[in-house]
């Protein structure tokens, strides 16, 4: 168990830090929608690519994916790496993204796909349906905040005392000033990700004898954790159901999507993606290590989650390396909490509130932050209710927002898409999904409610496309940034 005390203290530094850096951001903001919500389109690359990672490697990667590296093994890092390859979708689609974003003034992922198909309702669906499924993966951030602090103190900071302060410092830095704010603490703090992360693993494998020794260990002790599927965790059909809808997570997504828009050109953008993806494969090498030294060092848990607070309290890991790397989740887990809220109140501010005449940017901002708020307060309230089954929740949002993949793709690669096909496809999709998940009981580990919800968003897109025209607003975006994309060789 670490002192209650020294875990208090580091936290006060990080929200320190913190702090100081939403000040400083505030006072760059120009006081427009943009500028809040988008950083003035202003970021570079190597931040924007932090914040990206940041917002995207979050409490689920030394929580839930060490967790499952512990409970089935190396399926763990097979699951993770398909959303790795999914990352090779922002070769595609970020040119597009930035350039209709640039040229149309586009601030939020929805607002983006409504104008493309001519029709608000569009817009304020995806809007929706981004808010009840991006719900589950706010709560496996609170969720994950709440077991990391209560568990290395042993409960003496409680699970309410620990997502209090996850929720307030999350408010904290989107309310203040918005994407600048959120984009430049990632930045300072993924550092702080990795390196607590690389010291961490170097001190466990250390303890159970080096690298030699950890692999002797692991192959000899745990050879079914190494086999595929595993000890019983990763069967065929569970890790398609895990990995088949992760893989579109840079499209479904709209927390990370918008962070296409932010950037400054096209330079940053390539500089962005190599961040990325650096960043990605280091943190994911991490979290699987991390969970097979668990796996010997802390053995037996009924609980996988606690794989983590079980392994920084075991003894082997200095208290200061454990201080480091529990700020290093926590500031994950907050990034990606404030991100979501960031978005989801630019898609309420730009689709809903947007509707009115002429909205003021003030208003349009003042929209946004309340959402923010009751985004985390929801999200901390069911966290309180469900700690228990994080290792299930962000998997049923990644299932659930596969609804906006059709559309989204369809944007840009198929004239024939319209307003009533999207309509139709998002919502018969976030029907089934619903359905399946709560109603009929259908587990995320069941490739069923992937694959259901797929077909059924994909199908009705389709359908409802060949039986409607497109309305007469909707915009071309195949041939208006034909010529930007071969300038920019991104065709």
């Amino acid at each position: 168990m670490i002192a209650p005390g020294l875990v208090w203290l580091v936290i006060g530094a990080f929200a320190a830090l913190g702090i100081g850096i939403a000040l400083l951001a505030a006072r760059a903001n120009s006081g427009t929608a943009t500028d809040y919500y988008l950083g003035g389109r202003a970021v570079g690359g190597m931040v924007a690519g932090l914040s990206y990672a940041a917002t995207t490697y979050s409490a689920f990667m030394l929580v839930v994916l060490t967790g499952l590296t512990y409970r089935g093994g190396i399926g763990a890092l097979g699951f993770e790496l398909i959303y790795f390859a999914g990352l090779s979708l922002l070769v595609l689609f970020a040119p597009r993204f930035w350039l209709v974003a640039k040229r149309w003034g586009f601030i939020s992922p929805a607002e983006m796909v409504g104008a493309r198909y001519g029709d608000r309702r569009v817009a304020q669906v995806m809007a929706a349906v981004s808010l009840v499924f991006l719900l589950p993966y706010c709560t496996t951030q609170m969720a994950g905040i709440g077991l990391l602090l209560s568990g290395v103190t042993g409960g003496s900071i409680s699970l309410f005392q620990a997502i209090a302060v996850g929720a307030a410092l999350a408010m904290f830095w989107a309310v203040v000033a918005g994407l600048r704010s959120v984009a430049w603490t990632d930045a300072a703090l993924s550092a702080v990700m990795v390196v607590s992360g690389l010291l961490a693993v170097g001190f466990a494998v250390s303890a159970l004898g080096g690298w030699g020794s950890f692999l002797t260990t692991a192959r000899t002790e745990h050879a079914d954790w190494l086999d595929v599927p595993g000890p019983g965790l990763w069967s065929f059909g569970t890790f398609v159901a895990l990995s088949f809808p992760w893989f579109f997570f840079a499209l479904s997504n709209p927390q990370v999507s918008q962070r296409l828009f932010i950037l400054r050109d096209f330079s940053a953008m390539r500089r962005m993606i190599l961040w990325v993806l650096g960043f990605g494969l280091l943190f994911t090498l991490i979290a699987v290590v991390w969970g097979f030294a668990a796996l010997q060092l802390a053995p037996d848990l009924e609980n996988t989650s606690m794989a983590t607070p079980a392994l920084l309290t075991s003894g082997v890991i200095p208290v200061w390396v454990a201080l480091l790397l529990i700020l290093g989740i926590l500031s994950a887990a907050v990034s990606t909490l404030d991100s979501i809220a960031l978005t989801v109140g630019a898609m309420v501010a730009r689709d809903f509130v947007r509707r009115e005449r002429n909205p003021s940017d003030a208003r349009q901002i003042m929209a946004g932050r309340i959402v923010m708020v009751i985004v985390i307060l929801f999200a901390s309230y069911f966290a309180l209710q469900q700690a228990q089954i994080v290792d299930q929740l962000a998997a049923l949002s990644a299932a659930g927002l596969l609804v906006a993949v059709p559309p989204i793709i369809g944007a840009f690669f198929w004239r024939r898409g319209t307003a009533a096909g999207a309509l139709a496809g998002m919502l018969g999709g976030s029907v089934v999904a619903i359905w399946l998940a709560i109603f009929a009981g259908v587990s995320v580990f069941n490739p069923v409610l992937p694959f259901s919800v797929a077909a059924v968003s994909l199908g009705l897109f389709v359908i409802g496309s060949l039986m409607s025209q497109p309305r007469e607003g909707a915009l071309d975006f195949q041939g208006e940034i034909a010529d930007a994309l071969v300038k920019h060789r991104a065709q």
